[in-house]
């Protein structure tokens, strides 16, 4: 299985440190999942700052959020925000405004990618949270969405070496840490070789399902005996195609139609719950062409049994509450 999949041993390196080195913290993953929780834990991150916010955003209406960034920035803390400006730009042009005028450094994120679809928040270069939600209040009540708050050390390095590029549209192969997924370079591998590395069971939860190579990886893993369980967003059926073949190969899905109702914005994958091999994905990246080959996206792969306990039963609350296909 691919390393990126799993904590590598540089993580428990990093916990144990070198002889005479101060004890470094432990490594914790805490998951926040969406709307239960509602978004406390994230505005208690970035409350807990004290010299430094590194912000990108798919897209930012929240005032609480933006209030919180210039009140930090008026305190003397290092607040610098990346804005998608392709998609986005006329939803996150009150937002840039604001914060501009509030001595907090935002840019318009670099061009080059479709879309800056990551949803990153960094803390005093120590903490990040990596979410697939955006930053928008009238979302938070009935989005399934997710977040991982972590400190692993190699994780927020990388994540920080990738942002400062990106700060400065510049070119960057990002560093992938213990654990990282990017999009548009290691996500495609990362994501197909979870998918082709399970062997008893894939819990999935997706807003969109339109590429064919993750499609035939799902396939070719309902061949082999892998039980698959989809909780799929189908507004206006637009993946019956897809989700009609992945059905007749055994597939069990349950789908959610409505724009205004319950909706799964999740990108998530569960694999072998249960087994010693058991992984998680969590992040920004959709089962879509331009979401792993031309967007920049950001997700973690990991193995942390809480958060793993935690989306289990979350998305079979979903499943069980979902339409069957």
């Amino acid at each position: 299985m691919d390393q990126t999949h799993t904590l590598r041993p540089a993580t428990a390196a990093a916990q144990a440190g070198q002889p005479g080195d101060s004890p470094a913290a432990p490594v914790t993953y805490t998951l926040v999942t969406e709307p239960d929780q509602g978004l406390s834990p994230i505005y208690n991150l970035i409350a807990s700052a004290t010299q430094s916010i590194d912000m990108t955003m798919y897209e930012l209406t929240d005032t609480t959020v933006t209030s919180m960034l210039a009140t930090a920035a008026a305190n003397g803390i290092a607040v610098r925000v990346i804005l998608d400006q392709n998609y986005e730009m006329a939803h996150n042009t009150t937002a840039y405004n604001y914060l501009s005028a509030n001595n907090v450094s935002v840019n318009w994120a670099n061009p080059v990618y479709a879309c800056t679809h990551q949803k990153t928040i960094t803390v005093d270069q120590a903490t990040s949270a990596i979410m697939t939600l955006n930053l928008v209040t009238e979302d938070y009540p009935t989005s399934r969405d997710f977040a991982v708050i972590t400190n692993d050390p190699a994780d927020v390095a990388a994540i920080e070496t990738t942002f400062n590029a990106d700060f400065a549209s510049a070119a960057i192969t990002p560093p992938t840490g213990d654990n990282l997924v990017w999009s548009p370079t290691n996500s495609r591998s990362a994501l197909l070789a979870l998918i082709n590395g399970a062997t008893t069971s894939l819990l999935i939860a997706q807003e969109e399902m339109e590429d064919t190579g993750i499609e035939n990886a799902l396939e070719a893993a309902l061949a082999r005996g892998v039980s698959l369980t989809l909780i799929q967003e189908n507004l206006n059926g637009k993946y019956d195609s897809i989700l009609t073949a992945l059905k007749s190969d055994g597939a069990n899905i349950a789908v959610y139609t409505t724009e205004y109702g319950y909706y799964i914005h999740a990108k998530v994958i569960l694999a072998d719950y249960g087994a010693p091999n058991a992984v998680l994905f969590i992040g920004s990246e959709n089962f879509s062409t331009d979401s792993l080959n031309d967007n920049r996206e950001l997700g973690l792969i990991f193995n942390d049994p809480t958060c793993m306990a935690a989306i289990q039963a979350a998305l079979t609350a979903d499943y069980n509450g979902g339409t069957r296909f």
